[in-house]
């Protein structure tokens, strides 16, 4: 049996959508073809389709993801009231801090960024619509600290890769780095995502304080006036969870 004859249609289409990557302009029908492991009809006749429904966009000889993707994801209740709740505090953080704002939510064994509102003198790897690792980044790990502890193993298991020297990779270590979160309120992470920054993360609460994302403030070392940050944060974080559950 072939790869194309053991998934349906909609896994296909699927597959394709899911090998754009946050860095990813656009596509050529060759690399879809080399990423999806489809046959090149397949992949030709199936983002003809999708071009025609607007979910793909052609660009010149390429192939980038449409605007209706974007559309449809605006409707998502949950994501939508969450982006909605926090928008505010986050330009509050940015105005006091001066400093990149995330709103991250968990995507499997990531985070996924729903809101950024950056300062242009920082260059970050997140962005909209972006993951990044639950176990290496400020917001995956408070996010993590109010999970089940089943996520927690799964993430072990899928591999502690290291973004940087300073990833935690040893469970033991990140098993004390979750229970300072849940002592604390916040995580600061210094330089595990990427080098020369950091990042203060709080958890943010729904009803029966059950966590559904996380808030981050992300600076260089070199400026980072920490302090500052987690208080900053922390206000947020608070006022976006009364928002949440009031």
């Amino acid at each position: 049996m072939t790869v194309d004859s053991a998934i349906s249609l909609l896994g296909k289409a699927q597959r394709i959508v899911d090998v754009f990557g946050t860095e990813d302009d656009g596509l050529s029908l060759g690399e879809l073809v080399r990423r999806s492991g489809l046959a090149k009809a397949t992949v030709y006749r199936i983002c003809q389709e999708l071009t025609g429904w607007g979910l793909l966009e052609r660009s010149g000889t390429d192939y980038r993801l449409g605007l209706r993707l974007f559309e449809i994801g605006q409707r998502v209740p949950r994501h939508r009231i969450l982006a909605e709740a926090a928008r505010p505090h986050i330009e509050d953080v940015f105005l006091a801090t001066g400093e990149s704002v995330h709103l991250a939510v968990r995507s499997g064994l990531t985070v996924l960024y729903l809101e950024k509102l950056g300062s242009r003198r920082v260059s970050r790897p997140s962005r909209v619509g972006g993951h990044l690792p639950l176990h290496s980044t400020s917001t995956g790990k408070v996010i993590l600290a109010h999970s089940p502890q089943s996520l927690t193993i799964d993430v072990v298991r899928g591999g502690l890769t290291a973004a940087t020297p300073y990833t935690v990779t040893q469970p033991g270590h990140l098993t004390a780095q979750l229970a300072r979160v849940r002592r604390d309120g916040y995580f600061t992470e210094f330089e595990e995502t990427r080098l020369g920054y950091l990042s203060v993360a709080v958890p943010l609460f729904g009803p029966q304080r059950s966590i559904v994302a996380a808030l981050a403030v992300t600076a260089p070392t070199h400026r980072a006036n920490v302090p500052k940050l987690i208080s900053a944060i922390r206000t947020a974080g608070e006022r976006v969870t009364t928002a949440l559950t009031g």
